[in-house]
């Protein structure tokens, strides 16, 4: 769920929800390193569902 409520807190995308970070943003995290803690950790698991092709899962989750 907090993929899907949680703003970025910093950023060039500071204030935008997660799940609506565009994809380039995420890469450019995973080539140089995602953040520390909880955060961090949202974001790689964001890339993977991108990388893997399963964006239903945020638009249902939204919906909620």
């Amino acid at each position: 769920m907090q993929l899907v409520s949680m703003k970025m807190p910093f950023g060039k995308y500071k204030d935008r929800l997660l799940c609506d970070l565009p994809e380039p943003y995420l890469v450019w995290f995973k080539r140089e390193g995602f953040p520390k803690g909880k955060l961090g950790v949202l974001l790689e698991t964001l890339y993977e569902i991108r990388l893997n092709g399963l964006e239903d899962i945020l638009w249902k989750l939204k919906k909620m």
